[in-house]
């Protein structure tokens, strides 16, 4: 048996291929299957089944788009109801791979449907399980994502149920194959690694110790953030289905000249993302763009501050232009109109205005704060961030609620901005957004949060009420 998971960064997801004896099966792919297919190919495996562990929120999947190429049918767990054909496993229900079997474990509590799939060796004996995101490395699927009616609290009772009946009972060697690893917005805390056994996380795994179902409903439950917007979103699109990739690159890779591009922002009131680098965007960009660089977690925060319904076209650097078609698909933006032929260098050999995003350092903050009575300190980092360490009297506006223009109304052009996130990546998006919406006077604070905490000359805080 071989089997080799997938993993994307940018969407901390991972993907799976298992084959025995020729024969291959795929667990919650992406919606690009090219790698999926290359690989069966490689190995001269045929693709028999795509196993799905549930409505994944954080992604389109690829489950149709494969089983249109492949014939393999689509296998979802108990209580799932779609608006495609697909094979409604049974609990218990076993699927032949070869000389392995694969093993239908129904474990509601992230969402109703949620599913494990187990793999047996040819002699029976359990070897690893995917686990979706019902069991994360040191964490656990969050239960306040689609599931209809159901509080959070019903759908963790439910989980401390499935985790004890079906998972934990399993030997301490089975490897423990997640959905997701670090800086996933589907659980609270998610470990460094990308996979673990089931010995390791009944050691570490803080919902997986031995407490009550009470206990164990306030654990998973205390501290969840909002979830991003588009979760829902994507959660319901891989219920009902969605237009094939291939028809959404044909439209997204057209290449716009100068008017066209123009025609379309003015017109049909279309987003304009700059897909390039930060530190490239920085130095010189169309002026409205929105910068979402393909160098950051750049599908999440495309899905949390893009809007859906509005038509897209795109700056990008020189042959990125499928990649940034392809990731925008991948969280279900399928409205992209093209890209500016000739990217940023036509649009300034053309003579149109462009803008800029001034980039300080750290010194020179520390030098300004003592005397600029309207210096402001925005810092876009996670509430979190903010209540580990910040700037003395820094405002604290995380870049997801940057999306609503409404949560700017207290920024006014007098004020000198000096945003800063982490590293640089989240508060070059924030800038771009500030910027979309007619404040213009800012600086970027490069290195962010990183250097600021360590710069001689500015205080800093910690925010215990929001620690403790």
């Amino acid at each position: 048996m071989f089997i080799q998971q997938l993993y994307t960064g940018c969407l901390s997801e991972a993907a799976y291929y298992i084959d025995s004896e020729g024969e291959a099966a795929i667990i919650d792919p992406l919606r690009d299957i090219d790698a999926y297919i290359g690989l069966a190919r490689e190995r001269n495996a045929t693709i028999k089944y795509i196993f799905e562990t549930h409505f994944h929120a954080d992604f389109v999947s690829g489950h149709l788009d494969l089983a249109k190429a492949t014939g393999a049918p689509i296998i979802y767990g108990p209580r799932t109801e779609t608006n495609f054909p697909i094979h409604l496993a049974k609990d218990g229900e076993q699927f032949r791979l070869g000389d392995a079997t694969i093993e239908v474990l129904h474990t509601p509590g992230h969402t109703v449907e949620s599913s494990c799939y187990l793999v047996r060796n040819a002699d029976g004996s359990p070897y690893a399980i995917f686990t979706g995101d019902t069991l994360f490395v040191g964490d656990v699927g969050r239960p306040d994502l689609s599931s209809g009616n159901l509080g959070q609290e019903e759908l963790a009772a439910m989980l401390y149920d499935s985790l004890r009946a079906r998972i934990m009972p399993l030997p301490d060697d089975v490897i423990v194959y997640p959905a997701h690893g670090p800086g996933s917005s589907c659980g609270k805390n998610l470990g460094p690694n990308t996979h673990s056994t089931l010995k390791e996380e009944k050691e570490s795994n803080y919902a997986l110790r031995e407490q009550t179902k009470d206990e164990f409903i306030r654990a998973v439950t205390d501290g969840l953030m909002a979830p991003p917007q588009y979760f829902s979103i994507n959660a319901r699109i891989n219920k009902e289905g969605y237009e094939p990739l291939d028809e959404v690159l044909e439209t997204g890779l057209h290449p716009l000249d100068l008017e066209t591009f123009k025609k379309l922002i003015k017109e049909e009131d279309a987003i304009l993302v700059d897909t390039r680098r930060s530190n490239i965007f920085v130095a010189g960009f169309v002026p409205g763009s929105i910068s979402i660089g393909l160098d950051g977690r750049f599908a999440e925060w495309a899905g949390s501050l893009l809007p859906f319904t509005k038509p897209i076209v795109l700056v990008t650097s020189p042959g990125e232009e499928k990649e940034s078609v392809v990731r925008l698909a991948r969280v279900g933006f399928d409205k992209v109109k093209g890209y500016l032929d000739g990217g940023f260098s036509a649009w300034q050999q053309a003579g149109e205005p462009i803008d800029m995003i001034i980039d300080v350092e750290p010194d020179e903050l520390a030098m300004d704060i003592p005397f600029d009575p309207n210096l402001i300190v925005l810092d876009v980092r996670r509430e979190t961030e903010f209540a580990e360490g910040h700037v003395k009297d820094a405002i604290n506006l995380p870049l997801q609620h940057l999306a609503d223009p409404g949560n700017m109304a207290n920024l006014e052009e007098k004020h000198n901005l000096y945003v800063h996130c982490g590293g640089g990546y989240r508060s070059i998006i924030a800038a771009s957004l500030l910027k979309r919406q007619g404040i213009h006077n800012l600086r970027n604070v490069s290195g962010g949060w990183a250097r600021i905490k360590d710069q001689k000359g500015i205080e800093v805080v910690k925010e215990k009420s929001v620690l403790n």
